[in-house]
């Protein structure tokens, strides 16, 4: 039976997460800076979030940003990963979801798959997790340009999606995702952001086996 896809308004997010072992203590990492880090992310895009209520039916471009997205929705394991990895790393993840242009097309995890994913690896945060691991499974969940449904989900044969990992992943006509560590299915679909749109997804993608 295939996949009913959900059109909900934007009140999703991007891109996604995870797999590693854990390197560092929540002491270390839940430090002063990262806090005050945090902190200014989340009153940025409270100062620039606007109404996310009103669905778009052609999949235009919407008022907000994908990150604004993130928050609105709740996703807070996207948000504590994009935070990970700015920190750590200086990646600019948080600016380039935040502010940038260009377009992207990103399958987000929820939070339940992100919670599943830290009981099978015996972890309880993000912060656990080496970032740079973290980063290469944040870009695997993100591909150039905005692709709705009916440009990624196949009537029949399989279709590569070409990651910015440079990894693709596989999508078939049941709206499943096969990728190169696991599989996860697409419950939601073409919701609009200004810079991208985002396709829900029940399970963490993993690019390694």
């Amino acid at each position: 039976m295939k996949t009913k896809f959900l059109n909900l308004a934007p009140i999703f997010l991007l891109t996604a997460l995870f797999v590693g072992l854990a390197s560092c203590s929540n002491d270390s990492l839940e430090n002063e800076d990262l806090k005050a880090y945090k902190a200014t992310l989340y009153e940025v895009i409270e100062a620039q979030k606007t109404d996310v209520s009103k669905s778009d039916k052609n999949n235009a471009p919407g008022d907000d940003s994908i990150a604004i997205i993130a928050i609105n929705g709740g996703f807070d394991e996207l948000v504590n990963a994009l935070t990970h990895v700015d920190t750590e790393l200086n990646a600019g993840l948080v600016d380039l979801f935040l502010n940038g242009t260009d377009q992207y097309t990103v399958f987000a995890p929820t939070d339940d798959a992100f919670m599943a994913l830290y009981s099978a690896l015996g972890v309880s945060s993000i912060f656990e997790v080496d970032p740079e691991l973290v980063l290469n499974v944040l870009v695997y969940h993100v591909t150039n340009g905005r692709r709705a449904a009916k440009s990624v989900v196949p009537k029949k044969n399989l279709k590569n999606i070409q990651t910015l990992l440079g990894v693709p992943f596989q999508v078939n006509s049941d709206a499943q995702i096969i990728a190169v560590g696991n599989t996860s299915n697409i419950i939601a679909t073409d919701i609009s952001a200004s810079n991208g749109i985002i396709h829900v997804i029940d399970q963490v993608l993993l690019p390694i086996n």
